[in-house]
């Protein structure tokens, strides 16, 4: 299939705006805020993560590894914004890259996803490639911060009108900030940069994580740092206060 066009499809035209969604942001904001429902949230994530609850679902046929409510909220994403590339650090299992390209499979949008994994486990590549949905699919084995998987990603970014990057990989401070910093410029305006792994802020100092990130030092700490030296991107404070249980609160950023 050749998933690069020269005229923009009509499937690919954002949608308009609904005047009938029954949703709320006044009464959102005011649910992410309340304090009961932030304590709430805060102890049934950290107790729900010791049960490893994040493994419990498939996205045809493969584990994918996320929330129900994040993968709700990449959906919304999608839909609204219409990429046409989705790069996502950290494929694991695969079931987000599926969960990708399903989505360009029903919106017929002429669409690619790029996954990059440092360990593609043999069982999860197969799986990946013997899927229906795998000619939309490239991995790149390699680590996300490796300069020739950037330079690859980058080439194939190059090629596309509207990119979208998913970053899910290391949850080092460390790791984090210098995707954050290699990625985000690859993400076309209008477009969502997603940074996972932003929960752990939010997890029980008595929670033994047992990783090299803790409550101090995470993605969320990577976030607060890269969004102090004032990149193009906002904050989709609408989408995470609607959420409540989510790997990525405050990690959906829009580039203006």
């Amino acid at each position: 299939m050749n998933y690069f066009f020269d005229a923009e499809p009509a499937s690919m035209a954002q949608p308009p705006a609904d005047p009938n969604d029954p949703r709320d942001p006044a009464r959102a904001a005011a649910m992410a805020h309340d304090p009961e429902v932030i304590t709430a949230a805060r102890t049934l994530l950290a107790k729900t993560f010791e049960y490893r609850y994040y493994l419990n679902f498939r996205w045809l046929g493969r584990p994918i590894v996320q929330y129900p409510q994040d993968i709700i909220a990449l959906q919304e994403i999608v839909w609204d914004t219409r990429p046409t590339l989705i790069v996502e650090t950290g494929v694991a299992h695969g079931g987000s890259l599926i969960f990708y390209a399903s989505l360009f499979e029903l919106m017929k949008i002429p669409g690619e996803v790029v996954g990059v994994e440092i360990e593609l486990r043999p069982h999860n590549e197969a799986a990946i490639f013997e899927h229906p949905l795998h000619e939309r699919i490239r991995v790149l084995k390699g680590s996300s911060t490796d300069p020739s998987i950037l330079a690859e990603v980058k080439t194939i970014a190059a090629r596309h009108a509207r990119v979208m990057v998913v970053l899910d990989s290391l949850h080092t401070h460390e790791h984090v900030l210098t995707e954050l910093e290699a990625y985000a410029p690859l993400v076309t305006p209008g477009n969502y940069l997603v940074c996972f792994g932003t929960s752990v802020a939010d997890v029980t100092t008595d929670l033994d994580l047992k990783r090299a990130w803790d409550q101090q030092r995470n993605p969320k700490s990577a976030l607060d740092a890269w969004l102090g030296t004032k990149p193009p991107f906002e904050v989709d404070q609408g989408l995470s206060d609607r959420l409540i249980l989510s790997d990525g609160p405050g990690g959906y950023l829009r580039r203006t």
